[in-house]
């Protein structure tokens, strides 16, 4: 049986799945749609070695609404309220998500998201509510002082892009 709770971010779920493990390995159910009561148009999935940061990223206009799970490896997930009008906007939700936990995060368009990763190989997949559109997509400093975010591991290896976002008060409205 899944287990959602709520957070006290407006539609951002945590979700424990369901893992059934033996000698030969395990079966983990992942999501499923009617549950949380969303429709998923667009999969993806990232590999990355220890210490990868990605984001924070978010789309304007086509925003997503992503469903993390982690398939194999460990990372600490990140997402930002920026919906203007939110009462949590600016504030960061952070979760370990592992293969080993089980948990998945919903996070609904609106927010902006990233992650460390903290295992040597860790694969990590998206189930995305909107397909991707690259001229939407944009990014806010992983590191912005304002949003208090404590990375687990020091010296992120992080992309030029990722590293040249604006801080979150620089952002577009």
């Amino acid at each position: 049986m899944f287990k959602i709770k709520k957070t006290k971010f407006k539609g951002l779920l945590v979700v424990s799945g369901m893992c059934h493990g033996d000698t030969r390995g395990y079966l983990r159910e992942i999501l499923i749609e009617k549950i949380i009561k969303k429709k998923f148009k667009f999969y993806l999935i990232s590999k990355s070695k220890k210490n990868v940061l990605r984001g924070l990223h978010y789309q304007l206009n086509k925003m997503q609404g992503k469903f993390i799970s982690v398939i194999k490896g460990k990372i600490f997930d990140v997402a930002v309220d920026i919906r203007k009008n939110s009462k949590t906007y600016g504030k960061s939700f952070k979760i370990i998500l592992s293969e080993r936990n089980c948990k998945s995060v919903y996070i609904p368009p609106g927010f902006a998201h990233g992650f460390q990763t903290l295992k040597n190989e860790n694969i990590v997949i998206y189930n995305c509510t909107e397909l991707r559109s690259i001229n939407n997509e944009y990014g806010i400093k992983f590191n912005d002082p304002k949003l208090k975010i404590k990375w687990p591991l020091s010296k992120p290896i992080i992309t030029k892009k990722d590293n040249n976002a604006p801080n979150l008060s620089e952002i577009k409205k």
